[in-house]
């Protein structure tokens, strides 16, 4: 058995998983918004249910919106912002008497999809995320990479390509503070604006989803301009690295149109003519931070 932990803006879940991947338990409390020692008691109080009942301790790892700076060990890029700058991880391990493992949530929906779900069969894995932000996750061989910065997979905040910029009106400011990151085009708020710029109006993405959906010709305009931003985006990523397989992960995710229309989008942009590289559904949805953050230990 192993504990994985998924700390989100709304929702802490902790799931305890067999060495097959199976769920055997899940716990979800509603996340302290803003308060961060409210927060560490509460994955605490989570680990600490789970840990019951099992007859030993066993490994916990936690997926986080945002990364562990190494070696000050505080978090960085976080989207709850109260954990920036905290020392989440000794916190955590001062509270509970062992060692913790944490990892971007990207990074854990692209473990869980890796070795239990639609990428379980490939070598190397890109796991996207579509959402309220853009993220993503490098997985290769099973193994995670995340490199010196502790920042692979975040392709969210490289500019978009050059090809992009036709396809939105004017430049768009990230909450990073640079001008045209990925993630203002591909995020929900960034399919929310590509809406307002093409018809006026404004809808959550959601909304505009299920317009596309049910026909109506706008919105149906709106995501196919949103699937070739996307397949300009992945060309980028699949001409760096290569991947056997992409899984897109996050809410956006949903959307049925995304896999009719990406996959032949990318010809053209692609450095390669017949592209084989897989876009694929994921397997777990919103659970998948949870179980990618147990696989951040082996099973024993």
């Amino acid at each position: 058995m192993r504990i994985g932990i998924d700390l989100g803006g709304t929702k802490i879940e902790g799931v305890l998983l067999s060495a097959l991947g199976e769920t055997v338990t899940k716990r979800r409390v509603e996340t302290p918004a803003g308060n961060y020692d409210a927060t560490v008691a509460a994955v605490v109080d989570v680990i600490s249910t789970l840990q019951a009942e099992l007859p030993m301790p066993t490994t916990v790892g936690i997926g986080t919106p945002g990364a562990l700076m190494h070696p000050e060990g505080i978090m960085k890029n976080c989207n709850s912002l109260c954990l920036n700058g905290q020392p989440l991880q000794r916190d955590l391990e001062s509270r509970l008497g062992y060692a913790v493992r944490i990892e971007n949530d990207a990074n854990c929906f692209a473990l869980s999809e890796a070795h239990f779900g639609a990428a379980k069969d490939a070598s190397t894995v890109f796991g996207v995320i579509l959402g309220t932000g853009t993220g993503g996750g490098i997985v290769i061989n099973k193994q995670l990479l995340t490199g010196p910065n502790q920042i692979a997979g975040e392709w969210g905040h490289n500019p978009i390509p050059v090809s992009v910029r036709p396809l939105i009106d004017k430049d768009r400011i990230c909450y990073c503070g640079r001008a045209n990151c990925i993630e203002t085009v591909l995020s929900g708020r960034g399919l929310k604006q590509t809406y307002h710029e093409q018809s006026g109006q404004t809808l959550e993405a959601n909304a505009i989803a299920e317009l596309a959906r049910t026909g109506d010709p706008g919105a149906k305009e709106c995501i196919e301009i949103y699937s070739q931003q996307l397949a300009r985006c992945l060309a980028s990523v699949i001409n760096v690295i290569d991947p056997e397989t992409i899984v897109l992960g996050g809410g956006l995710s949903n959307i049925d149109r995304l896999y009719e229309t990406v996959p032949h989008s990318l010809e053209g942009f692609v450095f390669t003519e017949g592209v084989r590289t897989q876009l694929l559904r994921p397997t777990f949805g919103d659970a998948s931070g949870a179980i990618g953050a147990a696989c951040l230990w082996p099973a024993i």
